[in-house]
């Protein structure tokens, strides 16, 4: 009976330390052969945005967060610390000027600088000029410009404002001008169209003074061009007569030139006048009949002396 308590006893102590053993040492390494391992990316650091940033919006540390990058996909000036990015704006946090999307890197020409809003000037190019132009429903394209569109700016001019016929001409003053505002809203990624009062013009400085002197001359308006078209079309002055028909005049190729539109074609009507009933003899006065067409002359054309009574040429 003895000899058995003592068997039982060692059993069970070689059973526990066995199960010891297992628990300390062959459990762990099982585990952490499953597991992955996990290292420490190398890189250059960068702030990023932890979520979409709209404009407009103050930048601060929740809105932050810095990753490893390799450093040949780092951009030039990006921030490396969030201290630094919530400092940029002369030591205060900046405010964005573009949309920034989330995981995108913090620039500085995304954030205020001096100033603490968003502004137009902070949007200008070096070099640039803001500018800003009269307009209405018409001549604001019926408000579709939008800020970061690109605009031609049209100078509609009229030459005889007194005359009994009117002569109109217009100019291309501008091309491909961004436009930086419409009224008071400057934000890019405003998508309603508003009807407008004015447009500010993102322009060079002598086009502002061609802006300048063409408000003063007649009534200036927009034309919208399409995305990513930076062609600047060779627009030559046009006048009333170059394309109304029968005016008879040539189109000027800006050169001194005229351009033909061949033979103008002659229009003519008969002016039938009807007369009253005679009191006395109760007929009628015929009108007189018209006259004969002009005869040719030696080149075969049409004999500009011709005309007579009730015969009028419109052309």
């Amino acid at each position: 009976m003895r000899l058995v308590t003592i068997a039982s006893l060692g059993v069970s102590a070689v059973l526990g330390l066995g199960a010891l053993f297992v628990a300390k040492i062959a459990l762990p390494s099982a585990s952490a052969a499953k597991s992955p391992v996990v290292q420490e990316m190398k890189g250059a650091p960068l702030v990023v945005a932890a979520r979409a940033i709209n404009y407009g919006e103050k930048l601060d540390a929740g809105m932050l967060k810095v990753i490893k990058a390799p450093e040949n996909a780092v951009p030039a000036g990006a921030f490396t610390s969030v201290a630094a990015a919530l400092a940029a704006d002369n030591g205060g946090a900046p405010v964005v000027l573009f949309p920034i999307s989330e995981r995108e890197a913090i620039l500085p020409t995304k954030v205020s600088g001096p100033g603490a809003r968003p502004s137009v000037a902070a949007e200008v190019a070096e070099g640039m000029r803001a500018y800003a132009v009269k307009v209405d429903d018409a001549t604001g394209v019926g408000g579709h410009a939008l800020p970061g569109d690109r605009v031609d700016v049209v100078l509609m001019r009229d030459l005889t404002p007194t005359g009994p016929e009117r002569n109109f001409i217009s100019y291309v003053v501008v091309q491909n001008s961004r436009v930086l505002g419409v009224d008071l809203n400057a934000d890019p990624t405003s998508n309603k169209p508003a009807s407008p009062n004015t447009a500010t013009l993102e322009v060079s400085v002598e086009d502002s003074q061609k802006l300048s002197v063409a408000s003063t001359l007649g009534t200036l308006s927009l034309a919208l061009r399409r995305n990513g078209e930076a062609v600047i079309a060779d627009a030559t002055p046009l006048r009333t007569s170059d394309f109304l028909v029968g005016s008879g005049g040539g189109r000027s190729t800006g050169g001194g030139r005229a351009v033909s539109r061949g033979p103008a074609r002659s229009y003519s009507a008969i002016l039938i006048i009807e007369g009253e009933p005679s009191k006395r003899g109760g007929g009628s006065r015929r009108a007189p009949a018209p006259a004969p067409p002009p005869a040719a002359n030696a080149a075969g054309g049409a004999n500009p002396q011709a005309g007579s009574a009730g015969v009028g040429a419109i052309g």
